[in-house]
C-alpha cells in the first residue's frame, strides 16, 4: 500500500484523557470574555449592509451574469451573518436572550435556517460530543466496511460529499434538509414545539417574500436566484468550514466513549487555521480560530485570539495549527475519506482497491 493512501493519527491525545474540561476553561485569559457591544454591533450591521447592498444590486441588474455575480457575493455575505448568528446562539454576544434570538433568526434567514432548530441540534449534539461519533453526526466518515455495506447511490453520495467540490451537498442533505425541513425534535413541550414551528414559518415567509419582490421588480430569473444561490454558496463555505474545524489527516475521530472525552473534543479534535486579513475577519469572522470556540462557547468571536495565546501556553503540543493553502486544502480533502476506529487511521479512496483484491484471494 502507497504512502499516500494511509495517515496515522497521533496518539498525543491520549495524555488528554486525565485532563478536566474544567482546568483548560480556569486558564483562559480572563479578558476573552470581555463582551465589546461596538464590536458586536460594528460587524453585525456590517454584514447586513454587505448583505442589502449586494441584494439591492441584484435587483437593479440588467444582465444575467451581474444577477449571478451579485447573488453569489449575497452568499457570501450570508456566511458571515450564520457566523454572527451562531455566536449569538452560544451567548457570546449579549447577555439578553431575546436579543440574541432576534438577532439569530434575522441572520440565519438568508441561509433558511431555522435558529431555533439549529441551536437544539448544534449547542447540545456538537458541542456537547465533539468528534464522539454516536452522537456528534455531523462529517462523521465511514469506516471502510461501513462503506462497503452501502448501495451504489449511497456510496457516491458518500463520494461526492468528501470532495472539495461536493462538500456543500453534506450541509444541505445531512444538516438543512435533514435536521432543519424534515425533522422535529421529540419529547419537547408543546411551547417549544411551537417555537420551533413557527422558526420554520419565518423562514418560509422570508423565502417566498424575497422570491415576490424580485419577481416583482426583476423577473423569475432574478428571484430564483435570489433565494437558491446565496444558499448554495452558504453551504458551500459553511460546510468546509465545518469540515476544516474537525478533519485533518492527524485528527481522530471516536466510536468508543472510553478513548474519548470532552478536553479531547475541545482541543485535539480542532484546529486553528489562518488565512488571510480578508478571510479571516470580513468573512470567517475569526471563527477558523476554533480550539478556543469549543474550550468554551462563551468566548466571543472577536476574543478568540486572545483566548488562543493563553490555550497554548499549557496545551500547545495538542493544538492542530496551520496555514490553509489551497495545496493543503486539496491535500486535507484527498486524505481523510474513510477511517479505522480501532487502528485510528485515515485513508483515502484507493485502499478499497486493496480491500477488493485481498477479499478476492480469500474467495
Amino acid at each position: 500500500m502507497k504512502s499516500v493512501e494511509i495517515q496515522n493519527v497521533t496518539t498525543e491525545y491520549s495524555k488528554l484523557t486525565q485532563k478536566d474540561i474544567t482546568d483548560l476553561r480556569l486558564k483562559i485569559d480572563a479578558k476573552a470574555f470581555e463582551k465589546s457591544y461596538f464590536k458586536t454591533w460594528f460587524w453585525l450591521s456590517f454584514d447586513l449592509i454587505c448583505f442589502v447592498l449586494f441584494m439591492l444590486a441584484l435587483i437593479k441588474s440588467s444582465h444575467w451574469y451581474s444577477i449571478v455575480l451579485f447573488a453569489i457575493l449575497a452568499g457570501i455575505a450570508a456566511s458571515g451573518m450564520f457566523v454572527l448568528a451562531h455566536d449569538a446562539a452560544h451567548g457570546s454576544l449579549f447577555k439578553n436572550k431575546w436579543v440574541a434570538e432576534i438577532i439569530g433568526t434575522i441572520f440565519m434567514l438568508p441561509a433558511l435556517n431555522s435558529y431555533r432548530l439549529w441551536c437544539f441540534g448544534h449547542n447540545r449534539i456538537h458541542h456537547g460530543f465533539t468528534s464522539f461519533t454516536p452522537i456528534d453526526w455531523i462529517w462523521r466518515p465511514l469506516s471502510i466496511d461501513e462503506y462497503k455495506k452501502l448501495g451504489i447511490l449511497a456510496k457516491i453520495e458518500y463520494r461526492i460529499e468528501r470532495s472539495l467540490f461536493g462538500s456543500g451537498l453534506h450541509y444541505i442533505i445531512k444538516v438543512w434538509w435533514s435536521k432543519m425541513v424534515m425533522f422535529v425534535p421529540p419529547d419537547l413541550q408543546e411551547s417549544k414545539q411551537r417555537a420551533i414551528r413557527i422558526g420554520k414559518l419565518i423562514v418560509v415567509v422570508y423565502m417566498l417574500t424575497i422570491m415576490a419582490v424580485f419577481y416583482h421588480f426583476n423577473g423569475i430569473f432574478a428571484a430564483i436566484c435570489a433565494v437558491l444561490i446565496p444558499f448554495i454558496v452558504f453551504n458551500y463555505v459553511i460546510s468546509i468550514i465545518i469540515y476544516l474545524h474537525h478533519t485533518h489527516p492527524q485528527i481522530p475521530f471516536f466510536d468508543e466513549r472510553a478513548e474519548w472525552n470532552h478536553t479531547i473534543g475541545a482541543v485535539f479534535c480542532t484546529t486553528v487555521i489562518h488565512t488571510n486579513w480578508l478571510v479571516d475577519k470580513f468573512i470567517t469572522h475569526d471563527i477558523l480560530i476554533h480550539t478556543p470556540h469549543h474550550a468554551d462557547i462563551r468566548i466571543p468571536f472577536y476574543r478568540l485570539t486572545t483566548a488562543l495565546r493563553s490555550i497554548k501556553q499549557n496545551y500547545s503540543e495538542y493544538i492542530h495549527e496551520y496555514k490553509l493553502t489551497l495545496p493543503t486544502l486539496f491535500y486535507i480533502f484527498k486524505s481523510c475519506k474513510l477511517y479505522d476506529y480501532k487502528q485510528h487511521v485515515w485513508y483515502n479512496f484507493k485502499v478499497l482497491k486493496s480491500v477488493i483484491i485481498k477479499d478476492a484471494k480469500h474467495v
